[in-house]
């Protein structure tokens, strides 16, 4: 996400409960659930709290919520094929795309990086093409919240 002030800063996201943040992190890859567009097996996984790098950890906190989406019937082109069509039509849904090519890993897997920075969320998408079976991981990250006045961060 970027940020006027400094590009490495996590930009704020406002003002939330860590419930209510995580709440809407799970909207937000039901979106892009619906935006990746083959069915399949999602891991069932919730979303997390963390520490924002360098701020009081009592007052702020950031969500993310990993997933995975293993194709019921996706081969391993029509899988990358995913990355390159959501690398043209994200930007359309209010995402910019950061960062698209290989990874540096030993299957160089196709990966795919970007922000939304109306709703101050970062996706990282990797085809893991080569994997028996394949799959799709996702890494959703929120931007840095505060948490109201008289209420305590829930980390989970």
């Amino acid at each position: 996400m970027s940020d006027s002030r400094d590009s490495h800063e996590i930009p704020s996201a406002g003002v939330s409960t860590s419930r209510d943040a995580a709440d809407a992190m799970e909207k937000v890859s039901s979106e892009l659930y619906d935006l990746i567009g083959i069915k399949g097996r999602t891991a069932n996984t919730q979303p997390g709290v963390k520490e924002c790098g360098g701020k009081d950890r009592d007052k702020y906190f950031s969500i993310f919520h990993p997933w995975d989406l293993t194709p019921a019937s996706t081969s391993t082109a029509e899988l990358e094929g995913v990355l390159e069509r959501l690398k043209q039509e994200l930007p359309q849904h209010g995402w910019k795309v950061v960062e698209y090519g290989r990874d540096t890993s030993m299957n160089k897997n196709l990966s795919l990086t970007a922000d939304n920075d109306e709703k101050k969320v970062s996706v990282k998408l990797g085809a893991h093409a080569k994997d028996n079976p394949p799959s799709l991981g996702l890494m959703v990250v929120s931007g840095c919240y505060q948490i109201p006045d008289g209420k305590q961060i829930e980390r989970f």
